[in-house]
């Protein structure tokens, strides 16, 4: 058999097997939309995890590091500590509160300026707010940044509050890994429900199997048109998923973009991007030639013309 005949015939088994799912509408609509349910709910998921990614991405403010400097040291000694934290590679910006001007805003909103007033020295000491870059914005360079800028001579503590991350950060890992186990066990459960409609499809068609094994047809000849369902089976489920995610991205867009207005934020809900979205397709088509191919294998290799 020459090539072009070859890939001919894989071409009409295709196109067959296509025209044998449209033929029984209800059926393949049914089993197209398990899959595309199953699959949608770990997508969801995921999609959930790169929008609280992207929102995020600007929080490095949210490890902000303050920089107490010892009360001895002058002005430019200070202006000095800061040019020397602002070259470094992990700091974005540094803000500098003298003592000064600490007190004077503190003189103002706290009420207590007679009070104030009484004090022979200044006990507010200059201040360096430290905010690092995106890259160093997670517990573990916010603690190395915090470690490193406590050896500068002049500095006498630093801040990091960053519990509330560190939380946030642990409850996305946990979400991350239900995501996975989800798609797992999901993932698992369309490989089933496509082996079992393609069992359920060997034993409707068994004589013709019978026969097709007469004419000296193989086991693997025979179980081709199946394993071309399972594909169809896998990609109308697989494009099912995406358009159920996105329409409920859709559904949902307005209303966080206006919560996130209320917060001052810019921020806009995003769907499932091209990389993911090609990810599923070809899962979905994997898992539902993996659910055809163990089910015709087994049910066709049992079938032996009487």
């Amino acid at each position: 058999m020459s090539v072009e005949a070859y890939f001919t015939r894989h071409a009409q088994t295709l196109l067959g097997s296509l025209g044998r799912l449209v033929s029984t509408p209800f059926a393949s609509a049914m089993t197209i939309t398990v899959i595309g349910i199953a699959l949608s709910l770990p997508l969801y998921l995921n999609v959930f995890l790169q929008n609280a990614r992207i929102a995020t991405e600007n929080w490095n403010q949210a490890f902000d590091l303050s920089v107490y400097i010892d009360k001895k040291a002058s002005a430019t000694r200070t202006s000095l500590i800061a040019q020397q934290f602002r070259a470094r590679s992990d700091v974005a910006s540094v803000r500098v509160i003298l003592a000064a001007a600490a007190l004077a805003e503190f003189r103002s909103s706290s009420g207590f300026g007679a009070a104030l007033d009484a004090l022979r020295d200044n006990p507010l000491p200059d201040t360096l707010i430290v905010t690092p870059t995106l890259s160093a914005s997670t517990p573990e360079g916010g603690a190395a940044l915090k470690s490193a800028l406590a050896q500068v001579p002049d500095v006498e503590t630093v801040a990091l509050d960053t519990d509330w991350v560190k939380r946030l950060y642990s409850l996305l890992d946990i979400l991350r890994r239900v995501v996975l186990i989800t798609a797992g066990l999901l993932g698992l459960g369309v490989a089933l429900v496509v082996g079992n409609t393609i069992r359920l499809d060997i034993l409707n068609r068994r004589m013709e199997i019978e026969v097709m094994k007469l004419v000296g047809a193989t086991d693997a000849f025979a179980r081709r048109p199946f394993l071309y369902s399972g594909v169809w089976y896998g990609l109308g489920g697989g494009l099912m998923a995406l358009g159920l995610v996105e329409v409920g991205v859709l559904a949902l867009s307005n209303s966080v973009t206006r919560l996130a207005t209320l917060y001052g934020s810019s921020f806009h809900l995003a769907g499932v991007n091209f990389g993911t979205g090609l990810a599923v397709l070809m899962g979905s088509v994997f898992l539902s030639w993996l659910g055809s191919w163990t089910a015709a294998t087994h049910h066709i290799k049992a079938i032996e013309p009487s």
